[in-house]
């Protein structure tokens, strides 16, 4: 969770500023004076008075402690110009109006995960229904667990019931094709993963709810990204190492956001969880190994991988399959070298770059 410390006077409705807060928050109520006693954290929202000064000058110290990178934002009323001076003079680093909305703190501090679905002139995409259906699925599963809400399972299994049907009567190659002109990184990467999973459980001639299964794991792997700040997620270059640590938080990211999922089997939070794990103990966030890894999360993780290594970039191309399934067997004992095996056929494709 991201950690939020709220700065609030006699005039703040307490209870209702809590009611505004997304569960992806921990919350902290602290007064003027408490505040000005601390270290500055990350987020710092106030909900002060600001026509009154007599808390400003140690609130004007408590500013010339805060790191560059910490935020600070208050609120303030919409006509209020004062206020408006008052918190830039402090050292606002943004505003928001009463009433709060805690929508628009999320939008503040991570950026309009909104944006990752709207596409309206991608053609390719808008003709194709099943990955319509996938894409507005992604759009909801995404949009829950920014703004720390109930997964709507069902709606996320009708659309995986469809992409399997997708790639059984098109192809994997058609599916690929399609979904690589999607403008978000992050979409294309889910879309491109869910239809390996399917076409891996189609080639080794896995049960039909099986393949539905796969189906949900490739839409739901990624599911914790959707707390990662915009700005990292879609960046047009190679992350640098801090935003690759902020980066590696989104396994334990999604599992938060699916803590209240109804319907869910546990398996798929163990895959959410666990899709960036090797056998080798090499994989992160718990370093497992071997026998501690699930098949399911094993199929998913070669499909990770493959997905990554051939899906379009502004700052690479796209690598063939055949050098990207080269890759897979490098990896030698990180992957199940007999699942990277069976999934050869799935990847002699013939795709465009």
């Amino acid at each position: 969770m991201y950690q939020v410390t709220v700065v609030a006077d006699a005039r703040a409705d307490v209870d209702e500023l809590l009611d505004q807060f997304p569960g992806i928050f921990d919350i902290r109520i602290v007064s003027i004076q408490e505040v000005v006693r601390s270290s500055p954290g990350a987020v710092t929202l106030f909900d002060i008075d600001l026509n009154k000064t007599a808390a400003l000058p140690s609130l004007a110290e408590w500013f010339r402690r805060k790191p560059p990178s910490a935020k600070a934002i208050f609120l303030v009323d919409k006509a209020s110009h004062l206020q408006r001076s008052r918190a830039s003079s402090l050292g606002a680093t943004d505003v928001l109006l009463r009433p709060f909305n805690g929508r628009e703190l999320v939008t503040k501090l991570l950026g309009d995960v909104r944006s990752l679905s709207d596409d309206p002139a991608n053609d390719v995409i808008r003709e194709s229904p099943a990955v319509c259906v996938a894409v507005n699925s992604l759009r909801d599963i995404f949009s829950s667990a920014c703004l720390g809400a109930e997964l709507d399972t069902q709606s996320v299994k009708a659309a995986g019931d469809q992409i399997v049907s997708h790639v059984e009567a098109r192809g994997i190659a058609a599916w690929i094709e399609t979904v690589r002109t999607h403008h978000s990184a992050t979409y294309q990467h889910c879309l491109l993963v869910t239809g390996l999973a399917v076409a891996f459980g189609q080639q080794i001639r896995a049960s039909q709810a099986d393949r539905q299964r796969l189906s949900l794991a490739g839409m739901l792997h990624d599911i914790g990204k959707a707390r990662i700040p915009l700005a990292i997620l879609e960046k047009p270059g190679r992350l640098t190492n801090d935003e690759m640590d902020v980066m590696k938080k989104h396994p334990q990211f999604g599992l938060d956001a699916l803590a209240t999922a109804a319907g869910l089997p546990s398996e798929m939070l163990d895959m959410v969880i666990h899709h960036h794990e090797y056998l080798d103990g090499s994989g992160y966030p718990h370093g497992l190994g071997g026998g501690e890894i699930s098949d399911l999360v094993r199929m998913v993780t070669i499909a990770d991988v493959f997905g990554a290594l051939i899906e379009r970039r502004s700052y690479k191309p796209p690598l063939s399959n055949a050098d990207a399934y080269a890759i897979l067997v490098e990896m030698g004992p990180k992957l199940d070298k007999d699942l990277v095996r069976a999934f050869r056929p799935v990847t002699n494709l013939h795709l465009s770059h």
